[in-house]
């Protein structure tokens, strides 16, 4: 059987997934999705900028023919050529761990190999391997795929790489690797996923919404999930909570419901308002219905309207470091009218001219509270703010009038929902996006379109989601100001 670096990659993120890539039915896949699409070519380019530095050579040879691919890779090593791109190493688990019973065949493709000074089977050289990553911090993750590169390296050329190296997207060269404490860390990693693979089953899902968002296995992993009730898809529970609510035998939403807050509160991962909000939310759950908190708190903004209210609701490129568009909804009360205002930026250089009619606008109504959901609104106010040199007189004003909506709902109450993102709860409500496939992930994805094609049916698609966002932070709002005055005793 061959494990190679991505399975190693993926085993650390999710347990479930190389266990299904190796030996589940492909057909059943998800079909790939426009956001991953969007990583894997912004990899790419990222890749070919860098390698436009170095003078390389790549090893030739037919797709999949690994014994060509590592003759190929050897034959340049051996004229010393000073750096290969995406070569080929193959060597033997047992090779690796002298205790191993059972043999693997262990691929490794790093995306360098750079020469260096040094003694090896080839002369009076070596090769050191160097990734390169999308992400900007050393992860977990990246360090121990350097380390299976490194070993692999040491194998095949008869000494072990005092080093490994990360190419991240920092102003940094490179990131170093410390291979004496990643190598057995790896190898443990890399041990455990063997033994997992002469399971039977695959290991027991565990849906984490992040991660598991863009893997090609997530509807199949999720309909397990829903079909088992699995206290995963239950807000609040997390790995660390889950591996100690399985040490109590507190597996399913019942036992949970019923448990007393305080058997689990000096547990790791919990204390006592974690305790009893999870209890609280499992019964929400059973009961499906809403249920206070018992250290709720209610904001006057929530509870009474305003004659004016605003709210906001902004799109952004995280790899331009660009917020594109900042959508304000305008509710008069006195005259029962709602207006949407779309500043949006169609270059990244028109960033600086939506934020000036932002802050005109706001202005505006200087009385009127500014609800918005989660904390990137009011952060990408001060950034902003910051950024283009605007007084603290025109800001501080504006950000001590911003309401959360989630930190007010997350606090106060328990609803029957599998998450408390935007769209859960608002559809919870009844509330329905017109672009039913729409998210912000898609937006970036739509945003980058716009850029490369110049077609404005993305701009019209990116627009009408953020309208939507803030109509359902809108539906939300007036949903938990409702129950507020319902639960007034």
């Amino acid at each position: 059987m061959l494990i190679n670096a991505e399975h190693l990659l993926q085993y650390q993120r999710c347990k479930r997934r190389p266990f299904l890539d190796i030996n589940a039915d492909k057909s059943q896949r998800d079909a790939p999705n426009d956001l991953l699409a969007k990583l894997q070519q912004d990899k790419i380019a990222y890749q070919r900028g860098i390698l436009a530095e170095f003078s390389y050579e790549q090893p030739k040879y037919p797709p999949k023919d690994y014994a060509a691919g590592q003759a190929a890779t050897l034959e340049l090593m051996q004229r010393g050529v000073e750096y290969i791109y995406h070569g080929l190493l193959l060597s033997n688990y047992q090779d690796w761990v002298a205790t191993a019973s059972d043999n693997y065949t262990l691929v490794s493709r790093p995306d360098l190999l750079i020469k260096q000074p040094g003694e090896s089977c080839f002369g009076n050289w070596m090769y050191v391997p160097a990734n390169l990553e999308l992400g900007k911090r050393p992860k977990q993750e990246y360090q121990a795929v350097a380390a299976f590169h490194a070993q692999a390296l040491a194998t095949v050329q008869g000494v072990a790489p005092d080093r490994a190296w990360l190419l991240l997207r920092t102003k940094d060269s490179g990131y170093p690797v410390d291979l004496a404490k990643w190598t057995p860390q790896m190898l443990q990693i890399l041990e455990e996923f063997i033994q997992s693979l002469q399971l039977s089953d695959a290991p027991e899902m565990f849906i984490s919404r992040q991660k598991c968002n863009l893997c090609h296995w997530y509807s199949q992993c999720y309909a397990i999930a829903q079909s088992q009730k699995h206290l995963s898809l239950l807000p609040g529970v997390t790995p660390v909570r889950y591996t100690q609510l399985q040490a109590l035998s507190l597996t399913t939403l019942e036992s949970l419901a019923k448990t007393n807050p305080e058997t689990l509160e000096d547990l790791p991962g919990f204390d006592s308002i974690v305790a009893s909000k999870l209890v609280i939310q499992a019964q929400s759950v059973i009961e499906k219905r809403p249920l206070i908190l018992t250290n709720h708190r209610r904001r006057e903004e929530i509870i009474f309207p305003s004659p004016i209210e605003l709210y906001f609701d902004i799109e952004a490129q995280p790899d331009l470091e660009l917020d594109y568009l900042l959508g304000v909804l305008v509710v008069n009360r006195q005259n029962n009218t709602q207006q949407f205002h779309s500043f949006l930026a169609e270059t990244p250089e028109a960033e600086e001219l939506i934020w000036r009619q932002f802050l005109d606008l706001v202005w505006q109504y200087p009385e009127a509270p500014i609800y918005h959901f989660c904390v990137y609104e009011f952060d990408t106010v001060k950034r902003l703010a910051k950024l283009y040199h605007t007084p603290n007189s025109s800001v501080n004003p504006i950000l001590n009038r911003f309401v959360d909506v989630y930190e007010e709902l997350i606090h106060n109450v328990a609803l029957p929902v599998e998450s408390y993102a935007l769209k859960a709860i608002a559809r919870w409500l009844g509330f329905e996006w017109r672009d039913k496939e729409a998210s912000g992930a898609k937006c970036i994805y739509w945003y980058d379109r716009w850029l490369e094609t110049g077609d404005r049916t993305f701009l019209e698609m990116i627009q009408r989601y953020n309208e939507d966002d803030c109509y359902a932070t809108l539906n939300v709002k007036d949903w938990l100001a409702n129950f507020f005055n319902m639960n007034a005793a």
